[in-house]
């Protein structure tokens, strides 16, 4: 928990850093924030130093019953001459129920009892570094009308899950935190002035380790440099390491607000 305050307040601190101290020629900025609809599906499992029975997979829908969360999020881009572009994102994620499950299963050391009910929260939060080049002349040639982005993406993956079953006097949390490299890929087509369509891709497979991120992403100028967006954001994670298997993919609509100079 600590690590990921952490880590939130850092990305926060950058976006409301005054916009002044980057008001130089060849230097543009864009920082947003908004909310993002959740909507979770897949499976979590953590046992530990042993092999992971079929029993011992819980489902987000069936065995945990999470529904749909929506959370704050945030980015901050600044374009810089010569140098690579800087991008930086933070999609925090919470979810957490009361569930029961007709087997018994393990979790980390303990073995929890079949029909008995426990509570649990799967804590995912996402953040994200990425070092871009435009695509040279691109914007030129096309009248400023499109841009194609490439780079490479550090995603930093905070998990942590917590189950706990009172009626059987039984507990146990375990807590990761993973660096994925990733490739970038980003669209900007604006037809005017005022409207832009955005595409962003984040992705690497990768020892056995699958991390897919898709942002469609629609946005208006309202008025000088503000702008209001809303979009799709799909993220598809399959994670095995350090006794943790994690198969989930998260998916809803989002909402923002922001400036851009």
């Amino acid at each position: 928990m600590k690590k990921s305050m952490i880590f939130t307040g850092i990305f926060f601190l950058s976006i409301i850093l005054p916009t002044s101290l980057f008001a130089l020629p060849g230097i543009d900025i864009e920082a947003a924030v908004g909310g993002w609809k959740q909507s979770p599906t897949g499976d979590l499992s953590y046992v530990s130093g042993g092999e992971i029975g079929i029993d011992d997979t819980l489902d987000f829908e069936n065995d945990l019953k999470y529904d749909d969360q929506t959370s704050v999020t945030g980015r901050f881009i600044l374009e810089l001459p010569v140098v690579p572009n800087i991008y930086l994102m933070a999609a925090p994620a919470e979810f957490d129920g009361d569930g029961i499950k007709d087997m018994e299963f393990s979790f980390g050391d303990n073995d929890f009892h079949a029909d008995v009910p426990f509570y649990s929260k799967v804590t995912l939060n996402q953040y994200d570094i990425g070092l871009y080049y435009g695509i040279p002349l691109l914007q030129t040639a096309t009248l400023n009308k499109l841009n194609i982005d490439l780079g490479v993406n550090a995603r930093i993956l905070d998990i942590k899950g917590e189950l706990k079953q009172d009626e059987s006097n039984l507990s146990e949390s375990e807590s990761a935190t993973l660096l994925v490299p990733m490739l970038f890929l980003a669209a900007q087509f604006r037809p005017i002035e005022r409207f832009a369509v955005e595409a962003e891709g984040r992705g690497i497979s990768i020892g056995g380790n699958t991390v897919l991120s898709v942002i469609a992403r629609l946005k208006v100028k309202i008025v000088g440099p503000a702008f209001a967006a809303a979009g799709y954001r799909y993220d598809s994670i399959d994670i095995d390491e350090d006794d943790v298997k994690l198969d989930t993919s998260i998916g809803g609509p989002f909402f923002e607000a922001g400036v851009q100079f």
